[in-house]
Parts: structure tokens; C-alpha cells; sequence
């Protein structure tokens, strides 16, 4: 990965003596090109922070700091000891991604803090000043004080200015974060988790999250009065919120800013916050669409465990490689492959997975030797059912099975409320356990696919084989329960999809699920389903459905045409929760891709195309919902045409309700 540093320039430094009359109490630090200030302060020798946006002032003096054990208060009786501030500047490549080419560019402060009690605990506070947000973590220094450190409370808050509507998921809840999300005041939320997405009343959009989360537990975020947010770390299952020896550091608190909500989407401030690459190679992995035996074991063809109905079978493993390669795939996922699922694996209990020895009616050795016949790598799958205490003593073994058979990508499942049916996946317990694996897997040459996992922050672009998690209410919920209403897509991407890529799982066609359980079915048409390919991104894109329901029909010449991984990415309207249409260009080629879906209600928008090359031709390949379409009418019909286009042209582009529009640019 090419890196260019264009300017890393120390700017200001500011000592202070303990002996000094009279210290300045406030400072302020301004992003590169003034759009957002951080002002930091002693206030009665506490720490806190504001945070404007040009003019308009979106978080009040609002605290800082933590409530150590024994009650031990690290949030007053501070003096300022140093101020240092830098700035800097790079554009760095990702591996792989939505953008090849990003711009890292910040100011900086640093505040040196020192308690004027008996032990003089020292803190630092960083602060970092963004075009597109602002962020800040907590340093706390090895120093003179050797002790456990035992964190019970963080006192962050952010004091809203003024109120707004928020789209939210809640916290600590049985089923992780796979719930819908809802929309209402700031001033009426409890406990939620992040990323929070807000439109304030300012008319600005406002996104709070967290980046580069290592060794520490998650934040959530509570109201506690009027428009105030606060810090809220999820515990150890002894309500300790974090515990360590010597020094911690936070994850980076987040705020990103834009003047509308699709500016939210193409802020990379989450990514910037983290470490540069630390992998030295990661070529086993390059981003790819595969199909899986997967979506018939939801809507109920096939079951995940031995029996009549099983669907992980060496005869259905050939077949399902058969159809991958005649369709000139090259990847698919095979749940149920190994021993130890029962037709409750995905209750609450210590489920003992074997993660070597394959099922009965399957032979792993003899499917992957099929496979690399026909061109078709395997995706392994793992999953723990939230037992770590068993997968962690086979781990290294079935990593190994995997290297040695050639196999460079692992789904890795979580089902369970809480790992090892005592820590939340969200604790600190479960933030070091998922990185433990993701860095375990880099050892034997393997990309990962989390689902049940933690929230992105950021750490794909240190440890690019961190490539994809659902950590989201994904599309499986409509084969079994009352499934996800059109508006479910509208959101995902101003709010879960600003922390990472994810693994949604689109791709149906069949959306009335003529062989699923009874009633279920998909609330949406199946264009709005190729559309999802360009609106969600993550650079694995399963291809959800059965074969059967693939074979013959023109709309898959989208699925082979679209690429998953992108040279650049642009938004070019959306309201959340009712529509948004999203471009990409393909890395490889000069072709551009377009993706425009609608909630429940039908629409016509207007496209203009000013994001082609100019003085070029394009053919536009056009997949729309067929005429009449909806949800409700018809939901399976698209209807296919070809159009030549150019940059000054406009589109315009009939959504049916719960309906989409997916478009190739082809340059000629």
C-alpha cells in the first residue's frame, strides 16, 4: 500500500510550569479549513469540551474523564501541565474498499493533565479537529502510580445545543444489535448504541460513533437530561466497566459533522482514526460475490443439522459448485459442514462445535478437491454458538485445516445473548476475544467474515483481512419472522453502515418466497434487491438465493457485471428513512455503477449524470422495477433497457413502492 505524507508540520507547543501565575484556561483548535472548532477548558479544575460548527454551536461545555474504583474520581482537581498542537496531512490507499485514494487530514491538541491530589494521577486528552468531524480519545500514562487500574464509569457527555430526531437501535439487549431502528427526540432516548445518526434542528446531520477500539470496552450512549448524552461503557459481567494494568487508551469518541446526511456517507473520519496497514501481505485475499448453501436453510428447504432435510451434503456441495462455476463464480459459503449443529444450535447454552470433523454426508477434503476442479474456492464457516471457552481451544486446529486445504476466508458466528452465555458481545471481554481471532487469522492466511460481532471502528484498514460483519438486523430476518420493512434500507445506510462494510446478504429474487415458511416473505421487489449492491457496500457480496431461482433469468448479468471493490464513491441524494441513491466507479475499469431505492413509497427522481467522465459515451444498462411493480404487485418483474448517455444528460427513474433501480454504466 502506497502511502504519501504531504504535510506533517508541528505548529504550536505550549509548556506550562506548575510554578506559572497565570495559566490560560481555554484553547481551541480548528479543523484544517475552519469549518469545526473543538474549545477545550478548566472549568473549577475540571476538564471540558464544546464543539462548534461554523457558527452554529452543536455540543455546550460538556465533562470528561472517569470514575476509577473505590470510587476514585479522574474528572476534577486538574491542572493543565502541557498543551501541544500539530497538524497533518497524507493520502493513503486503501487495500481495498468504497475509496481507493483518502485524504487524512487534522489538526491536533494534546492536553497534558495532572490531579493536584496525594497520588497526581496524569491523564491526557487528545483532540483531533476534521473538515467532517471532530474526535478525542483519553490517554492514561504508565506513572508513578503502580496499580490495577479498575475504570466503573466514564463521565463523558455531550451536551446537545439543541434537541433532534435521532435513529437508534438499543443497548444491551438479547439480540446484540439486530434490531430495526427507530426514529425520535434526543431528549426521550435510554440506552442506545452506536453509530447514533441525528438531524438536528440546526438542519446539520450528525453522526457520534467510536474509532480504533482496542482494549477497552464499547461505548454506548445514554440520555441522561434534556438533549445530554453520556458515555455509557458496557460492563464485565461484575460491572467493572474496564480493566487494566498500568496504562490504557480509549478509543477515539466521534463526531462527524456534514450540512446533509448523504455527507455522512463518504466521511472517512471513522477509517483515518485508525493505524495504517499492519499486514505485510494480504494477497490471498481479493474482494469477490459468492453464493452459499445458506438461504434455503432459512426459509426451511434445507435444515443446518444431520437429518432428511440437511442441506451441508456432499451431493448438494457439487451441485451448488456446478451452478457457482457455470456462472462463472468463483466463492461459495457452506453452513452445517462440520459436526455438532442440533435443531436447537441457536438457543442459549455452551453448544460444543467440532471445527474439524465434518458432518455426516459430508466430506470437507472431497467438496474442496471438487471445488479447485471447477475453479470454486470454499468460504469456511465456523460457527461457536457464543461457546469461546470450546472454539478457543480448536482454533489454532481448524485454521490450520482450512490453510492446508487452501480455503483463505472464514465466516465466524456468534449466535447467543452473551459470550460463553455470561460477557456482552460488547464488553471489553468481547472486544479483545474479536480481535484476538482477527490477528490469530492473519497467522494462517485468512480473510474474515464476523457476524454476531462487535460494531466496526475502523480496524479493516489496519488489519485488511478484517473484510466484512453483519453487526445489523440483516436480510435473513425476512425468511423467519415478520421481516424488515422498506424503510429498514433507507436507514442502514446513515447509520450502521457509517462504522464499516456489512454483510447484509442480498441478492433475492424469488422475494415472495414461494418456498419459505408460510407468509414470509421479503418487503421489497427484486430490482430493489440488485440495487442493494451499490447502496450497501462491503467488498464480499453474497448472492442470497437458491439456484434455481438464478438459473435463466437476465437480471443475474447485473450480479456478474457489478464489481465489489471501488475506485471512488458518491451519494447523490437520500433522505433517511426514505430513499437514497448512491454511485460508484469500478476500481478496474472506467464503468460506473448506480443503485436508488425507495421505502414503501413510490417515487420518480431525477439523475443527473455530471459524475461520468465528460466528453465520453456510456451505455447505460438500466434494471428497473417492470411498469405497475411494487411491493405488493408483482414484486419479482424487472424490466431491462439500454440507454446511451453522457455526462450532461439526466436520468429519470421510476421507483415502484418498496422499489429500487440499478444501473451499469458501461464506458464505449
Amino acid at each position: 500500500m502506497k502511502k504519501k505524507l504531504i504535510l506533517p508540520v508541528l505548529f504550536l507547543s505550549i509548556g506550562i510550569s506548575n510554578a506559572q501565575g497565570n495559566k490560560p484556561k481555554s484553547y481551541e483548535l480548528s479543523s484544517p479549513e475552519g469549518k469545526n472548532k473543538i474549545q477545550f477548558q478548566l472549568v473549577n479544575n475540571a476538564p471540558k469540551y464544546s464543539v462548534s460548527h461554523g457558527k452554529t454551536v452543536l455540543i455546550s461545555p460538556s465533562d470528561l474523564g472517569f470514575t476509577l474504583k473505590n470510587n476514585e474520581d479522574l474528572s476534577t482537581n486538574f491542572e493543565i501541565i502541557k498543551v501541544e498542537n500539530t497538524s497533518f496531512d497524507e493520502t493513503w490507499e486503501q487495500v481495498w474498499g468504497e475509496k481507493k485514494k483518502i485524504r487524512n487530514h487534522y489538526n491536533q491538541m494534546v492536553v497534558q493533565l495532572q490531579q493536584k491530589g496525594q497520588n497526581k494521577r496524569k491523564l491526557e486528552i487528545q483532540f483531533r479537529a476534521f473538515d467532517d468531524g471532530i474526535a478525542f480519545r483519553y490517554v492514561y500514562p504508565k506513572q508513578n502510580v503502580k496499580d490495577s487500574i479498575f475504570i466503573m464509569d466514564e463521565k463523558t457527555t455531550f451536551n446537545l445545543k439543541e434537541d433532534g430526531k435521532a435513529w437508534w437501535i438499543p443497548a444491551n439487549r438479547a439480540d446484540r444489535d439486530e434490531y430495526l431502528f427507530k426514529d425520535s427526540p434526543v431528549s426521550t432516548l435510554d440506552t442506545v448504541l452506536t453509530p447514533l445518526t441525528i438531524e438536528s434542528k440546526s438542519g446539520l446531520a450528525i453522526s457520534f460513533h467510536e474509532a480504533n477500539l482496542v482494549d477497552f470496552a464499547s461505548m454506548t450512549l445514554v440520555n441522561t437530561t434534556g438533549n445530554q448524552l453520556k458515555s455509557d461503557l458496557v460492563p464485565w459481567a461484575d460491572g467493572v466497566k474496564v480493566r487494566v494494568k498500568d496504562t490504557f487508551t480509549s478509543s477515539w469518541r466521534t463526531i462527524q459533522i456534514a450540512e446533509k446526511p448523504t455527507d455522512l456517507i463518504t466521511s472517512y473520519l471513522i477509517l483515518n482514526l485508525n493505524e495504517p496497514n499492519k499486514l505485510k501481505s494480504i494477497s490471498y485475499f481479493k474482494p469477490y460475490k459468492y453464493f452459499g448453501i445458506w438461504w434455503g436453510m432459512h426459509i426451511g428447504k434445507y435444515s443446518f443439522w444431520e437429518g432428511p432435510k440437511q442441506g451441508a451434503t456432499t451431493k448438494h456441495a457439487e451441485e451448488y459448485i456446478d451452478f457457482t462455476a457455470k456462472e462463472g463464480f468463483h466463492h461459495l459459503l457452506i453452513e452445517g459442514w462440520n459436526k455438532g449443529w442440533t435443531p436447537a444450535w441457536y438457543e442459549n447454552r455452551m453448544h460444543m462445535f467440532s471445527f474439524t470433523k465434518s458432518a455426516d454426508n459430508f466430506d470437507l477434503e472431497k467438496v474442496v478437491e471438487y471445488g479447485n476442479k471447477k475453479g470454486v474456492a470454499l468460504i469456511g464457516y465456523h460457527e461457536t454458538g457464543s461457546n469461546l471457552i470450546n472454539y478457543l481451544k480448536e482454533i489454532d486446529e481448524g485454521f490450520a485445516l482450512y490453510k492446508k486445504l487452501g480455503i483463505h476466508s472464514v465466516k465466524i458466528g456468534h449466535v447467543g445473548s452473551k459470550l460463553n452465555m455470561k460477557e456482552w458481545h460488547f464488553g471489553q471481554f468481547g472486544v479483545n476475544y474479536f480481535r484476538y481471532v482477527l490477528e490469530k487469522a492473519a497467522e494462517y492466511d485468512l480473510a474474515v467474515l464476523y457476524h454476531e460481532s462487535i460494531k466496526d471502528t475502523g480496524e479493516r484498514r489496519t488489519f485488511p483481512n478484517m473484510v466484512s460483519r453483519e453487526a445489523a438486523r440483516g436480510q435473513e430476518y425476512n425468511a423467519w419472522s415478520e421481516g424488515n420493512p422498506p424503510n429498514h434500507l433507507t436507514i442502514l445506510p446513515f447509520t450502521r453502515l457509517l462504522s464499516g462494510p456489512m454483510d447484509f446478504t442480498p441478492g433475492i429474487f424469488d422475494v415472495e418466497v414461494k418456498q419459505g415458511y408460510n407468509g414470509r416473505r421479503v418487503h421489497g421487489t427484486a430490482a430493489q434487491q440488485l440495487a442493494l449492491y451499490v447502496t450497501i457496500y462491503a467488498p464480499i457480496q453474497m448472492m442470497a438465493d437458491l439456484p434455481e431461482n438464478y438459473e435463466g433469468k437476465p437480471a443475474l448479468q447485473f450480479l456478474k457485471d457489478v464489481p465489489t471493490d471501488w475506485e471512488d464513491t458518491k451519494v447523490l441524494e437520500g433522505k433517511i428513512g426514505e430513499y437514497i441513491t448512491t454511485v460508484r466507479k469500478d476500481r478496474n475499469s472506467a464503468d460506473w455503477y448506480l443503485g436508488s431505492i425507495t421505502n414503501e413509497k413510490a417515487r420518480e427522481v431525477k439523475i443527473p449524470l455530471s459524475f461520468l467522465d465528460k466528453n465520453t459515451t456510456y451505455e447505460a444498462q438500466i434494471y428497473a422495477d417492470a411498469e405497475g411493480t411494487d411491493e405488493t404487485h408483482n414484486p419479482s418483474a424487472i424490466a431491462i433497457s439500454k440507454k446511451t448517455v453522457k455526462a450532461s444528460d439526466v436520468l429519470q427513474l421510476k421507483l415502484g413502492g418498496a422499489g429500487g433501480t440499478a444501473i451499469r454504466f458501461k464506458k464505449l
